[in-house]
């Protein structure tokens, strides 16, 4: 309990201090709105716009013909969600058959927060935009019409009340924590059933390397790694069996040795009998036995050379070789160590196909028929893998029993896993096995959707900094994204990463307001 008292503390104490002190702060904004251009009172214009590359929240007050008006041009990264920290910022004014007129910055301020001030000349409906260049990309924000007033008065005859209504996130809170947001849009969703599963090597591209006979391991060069990649035949290292016996090595070294001097002899008293029974001076029996010496002198050479080979050509013991290229996914001995006869020493994993095996409740059986897919996800990935079927996998078989202890069925694909995906064999994973035709929907990333106590809950992005809560109801689940039946219109976003530190602002909205000095 009081370790979650901490970490609640702790969070608002982040959420509080996005923008320092907004008691004393906020007020200190307001008296030199004209410097900073964030005077939060009446008739400030918010507006919120999104291109490919950034997000842009602007803040300025009135335009006012021959007055200075200073906005403030919060810009966001969308490849990171973080601040934008260089780069040039033009504010644009065109249209209404009056000059365009452009007002510059060629830096921030602060990071993500650029400053330029705009002195129009010109009155009445101008066509607003806000162009952002960087050295790696360039865009334009259009903002649509704005009025801009020939003088003081008709801007403050005209001036509405600031509406700050929603939760209040600031930017600087945003940038400072795993923010991100998310467009709802419509896309194929498939029904999908819940597995849970295991990552297999395939039978193919899998070997358990065991020692032969019990002995000393000697390394082959280098010993092998962990994480190693290893060709088919490679010798990864000898073994040496244990001295004794038949299996000694210098024994079979002399076998070897005394089979040769035979078989030199043999070779010898075969060519002496041959020239004698050409001669005539020895029977054909005595040349027939020299024959049958010879041949047997020269099989059991064979022998021992056959035996002394296994022995790493009487150097190096036995040759360990790789079955099947691919990586060490486990070594379970080092150079100079003993290992006892049928011990596993190396295990080898071809890691360019993969078997995902899962199990679909019995309930969920017999809707399975052919799956198109699935989609899995483990602790600690960021975001899960699809497996389609004729794309970058394919199944393998469905199984037609149920397992009478686990009450399920198996499902089987094969896949080929994403460059770079780092997948340990055996890893339990979260799965979803896609079955049936999928339909046209409104979804969002599954990641954005927060349970409370059973209902589904998301926080829309109203503004740049104003959120809402927004209680929708869910429908079918497909990989990263959940189908969103009721609640949610295409085009609004979500926040994606960070709901909770927004529903814990949402307690916080009342005291600290929107005002920031930034």
């Amino acid at each position: 309990m009081q370790t979650l008292t901490l970490v609640l503390v702790l969070a608002m104490t982040l959420l509080l201090g996005g923008c320092g002190d907004h008691t004393a702060a906020t007020h200190a904004a307001h008296d030199d709105a004209a410097e900073h251009g964030h005077d939060h009172g009446a008739g400030t214009e918010k507006l919120t716009h999104f291109t490919a590359h950034t997000e842009l929240f602007v803040e300025f007050p009135p335009l006012v013909v021959g007055e200075t008006s200073a906005f403030a041009a919060h810009l966001t990264t969308l490849a990171d969600f973080r601040a934008l920290t260089a780069g040039n910022v033009t504010v644009r004014l065109g249209g209404d058959d009056q000059p365009e007129e452009t007002f510059s910055v060629a830096g921030p301020s602060q990071p993500g927060i650029f400053r330029p001030v705009a002195i129009p000349k010109y009155s009445g409906m101008r066509e607003l935009s806000i162009e952002v260049t960087t050295p790696q990309f360039s865009v334009t924000h259009l903002l649509g019409p704005v009025t801009v007033f020939p003088d003081r008065h008709s801007a403050e005859a005209e001036a509405v009340a600031d509406d700050d209504a929603g939760i209040g996130f600031t930017k600087e809170q945003q940038w400072k924590v795993d923010f991100a947001t998310a467009e709802a849009v419509v896309r194929p969703v498939r029904t999908a059933l819940r597995a849970t599963g295991t990552l297999r090597a395939a039978p193919d591209g899998e070997a358990l390397l065991t020692a032969p006979a019990a002995g000393q391991v000697r390394a082959a060069g280098g010993f092998p790694a962990l994480g190693q990649a290893v060709r088919k035949g490679e010798v990864l290292a000898y073994l040496l069996p244990r001295l004794g016996g038949e299996a000694d090595l210098a024994t079979l070294q002399t076998a070897a040795g005394r089979a040769r001097v035979e078989n030199t002899l043999a070779e010898q008293e075969l060519a002496r009998m041959e020239g004698l029974y050409r001669d005539e001076a020895v029977p054909e029996k005595r040349l027939l036995a020299a024959r049958a010496a010879a041949e047997l002198a020269r099989a059991e050479l064979a022998a021992a050379q056959q035996r002394l080979g296994q022995y790493g050509g009487g150097g190096g013991g036995i040759p360990l070789r790789a079955p099947l290229a691919g990586t060490l996914a486990d070594v379970r001995v080092s150079a100079g160590a003993y290992a006892q006869e049928g011990a596993l020493l190396f295990h080898i994993v071809d890691r360019r196909k993969l078997w995902l095996e899962l199990r679909v409740a019995e309930a969920d059986a017999a809707g399975l028929g052919v799956p198109g897919g699935a989609s899995f996800r483990a602790g600690g990935m960021e975001r899960g893998i699809d497996i389609v079927a004729g794309d970058n996998g394919r199944l393998v078989a469905v199984g037609g029993v149920v397992d009478a202890v686990t009450r399920t069925v198996p499902v089987v694909f094969e896949f080929t896993p994403p460059s770079g995906v780092n997948l340990p064999i055996g890893m339990a994973v979260q799965a979803q096995v896609f079955v049936g035709a999928g339909h046209e929907a409104v979804a969002i990333p599954a990641s954005s959707v927060l349970d409370e106590s059973g209902v589904a809950v998301v926080y829309v992005q109203s503004g740049g900094e104003s959120f809402e809560r927004r209680m929708v109801r869910l429908g079918a689940r497909d990989g990263d994204w959940v189908e969103v039946v009721d609640g949610l219109s295409a085009g609004q976003r979500v926040v994606s990463r960070g709901a909770y530190l927004v529903k814990l602002a949402e307690a916080n909205t009342g005291a600290i307001g929107h005002g920031h000095a930034h």
